[in-house]
């Protein structure tokens, strides 16, 4: 008997596949064997490989000091969840490790095989959030299609139905979507997409930052909306919950912060993070994170990074970095950012860069932080970067999708 490899490891074959199709095709001048409907899906496949993106990662809640499971959304509307010590002890392959297919040089990655995997929203799931810290919180995502889906997060750990066969398998405990709007005639216009959401589990609330410019507020108990917060001109892209203070901070496509008042769903400031940079290009805010103690706020830009004071509202730092910011948050006094270069960039909260770590996705839209410093980044690529505290690789991974395909390379 051969050696055997770890379950939960798959490699890439897409472009083998393709490639052996060809080859067949062309020996001897035959093509009687040609199978056109293959070759277009393998096609496809490719296509879908290159571009699926991982856009949140989260840590689970557990009391180990070592992180246990990893939740995430991608681009195909997939959640799934991993074991992050299945990941770390089964790869079996460097970061930068490369094959050549043609004239071309791919980075190759391995697929790493959930825990579990559900089909959770229609299009991309963009956003994941835990609520509550008992034995079997809820894992809340949402997306494209408009939803706010709530599952058991154990029933996801824990199910006896084969990982091949899952997706469909797990109802949601919580299911609301956002509202239409009436236009002529009586025409409802489409379900606006929720772009990310925050949770207060001290009212028992779910917030969520809309493609309709508006953000939402969510019962958690009944799953009827409680408030709507209106104000911004454009879409929601962040929004966090201030929970010592009952308000809520949403950033949009217009360039502007706002800080709502939960109790009368009001704004009570507004903040253009853009005034501090010294380029004019008008630029919209991506991300947003308060530090633990709810009193400095970092904006993410197309342009660059900020910081300020939520007491006193003043400005700290801006820095232009030309490249967008896609993801950030607090690491106690200091700041962890990702965006479209790849790149790990740690700040001071005076906007000094204390280091920067080449990460494996190309452009990346998440980073999560663990109490244990162990840092996890996703992004394009459907891949994931799980990175220890003192900055070593642990391991790279691409998320399964849902068509159970077998691995991502760029």
């Amino acid at each position: 008997m051969g050696e055997e490899h770890p379950p939960m490891i798959k490699h890439s074959s897409a472009l083998m596949r393709m490639g052996k199709q060809e080859e067949a095709a062309v020996v001897g001048g035959d093509a009687t064997s040609w199978d056109e409907d293959g070759y277009r899906e393998s096609i496809l496949l490719e296509r879908e490989l290159r571009s699926r993106t991982v856009f949140r990662t989260l840590f689970s809640p557990s009391p180990n000091p070592n992180p246990e499971a990893l939740a995430v959304a991608s681009s195909d509307g997939s959640v799934a969840a991993y074991s992050v010590a299945s990941c770390i002890s089964a790869n079996p392959k460097p970061l930068n490790s490369t094959r050549k297919v043609g004239d071309q040089i791919l980075t190759d990655y391995v697929t790493a095989e959930p825990l579990g995997i559900i089909q959770a929203h229609k299009g991309p799931a963009y956003d994941l959030k835990f609520y509550g810290d008992g034995d079997n919180p809820f894992l809340l995502s949402c997306g494209d299609d408009g939803h706010i889906r709530g599952w058991k997060w154990m029933e996801l750990l824990n199910s006896e139905v084969q990982t091949s066969m899952q997706g469909t398998h797990l109802k949601p405990t919580l299911d609301v979507a956002n509202p239409q709007h009436e236009g002529p005639w009586g025409a409802l216009s489409p379900i606006p997409e929720n772009n990310a959401i925050a949770v207060n589990e001290q009212d028992g609330s779910i917030f969520s930052a809309a493609g309709d410019s508006c953000a939402y507020c969510w019962d958690v108990e009944t799953g009827k909306r409680k408030a709507i917060f209106k104000g911004h001109s454009d879409y929601l892209h962040c929004i966090v919950a201030r929970k010592s203070s009952r308000q809520i901070i949403t950033g949009s496509e217009d360039g502007t912060v706002r800080i709502w008042d939960c109790r009368s769903g009001t704004c009570t400031q507004v903040i253009s993070p853009e005034k501090g940079y010294k380029s004019k290009e008008s630029s919209w805010v991506s991300c947003i994170a308060i530090d633990q103690s709810e009193n400095w706020l970092v904006c993410g830009t197309g342009s660059g990074l900020s910081a300020c004071s939520l007491l006193s509202c003043e400005c700290i730092f801006s820095v232009d970095k030309h490249s967008t910011i896609q993801d950030v948050l607090f690491d106690d006094n200091q700041i962890l950012a990702v965006g479209s270069e790849p790149l790990l960039s740690r700040y001071s909260i005076n906007g000094n860069v204390l280091s920067q770590i080449q990460c494996a996705p190309l452009s990346a839209f998440s980073v999560c932080l663990h109490s244990s410093g162990v840092t996890a980044i996703g992004g394009y690529g459907g891949l994931v970067d799980v990175i220890s505290d003192f900055g070593s690789h642990l391991c790279t991974f691409c998320c399964r999708g849902m068509n159970g395909d077998e691995g991502s390379y760029i």
